[in-house]
């Protein structure tokens, strides 16, 4: 393995996670809500008129963060070898897994396992196993 320094970004890197924190200690602090992006949309779209500020105002941080971003530096080069079909195929495998798995990446891995939930807890394994078996599947065929 090679770490490409020209790309490497340990600061920027560190400083996102360290906001995704911070947002996830202050939603439950001062709301009393996890913040997985799964539940907060999907409250949005049941329409739960008593909470809707909140997840408004959640969801416009997520969208406004890369347009501040790009204020201060420019956005990194991004290029998918994958076809458009594909994209939206893995999309929705990703959505399915989510209401399966009773929640995304983001609110058992940041959320649930600082809450120490075994339920998240086993949650993460499966994806970090999952992740690992395929990627190294996909390193063995390309050979």
């Amino acid at each position: 393995m090679t770490i490409n320094f020209a790309q490497f970004t340990p600061v920027t890197s560190f400083s996102g996670g360290l906001l995704i924190g911070l947002a996830a200690v202050v939603l439950i602090l001062f709301c009393g809500r996890i913040a997985g992006i799964s539940g907060i949309l999907g409250g949005m779209l049941q329409r739960e008129t008593r909470t809707e500020g909140w997840r408004i105002a959640f969801l416009l941080g997520l969208i406004g963060a890369p347009v501040l971003y790009v204020c201060f530096l420019p956005l990194p080069d991004i290029s998918l070898a994958a076809s458009t079909p594909l994209i939206l195929i893995a999309g929705l495998l990703v959505g399915v897994g989510t209401r399966l798995g009773s929640g995304c990446t983001s609110g058992h891995g940041v959320c649930g396992l600082s809450r120490f939930s075994p339920r998240s807890l086993a949650a993460t394994l499966t994806f970090m196993a999952v992740g690992f078996a395929t990627a190294t599947l996909l390193g063995l065929l390309r050979g």
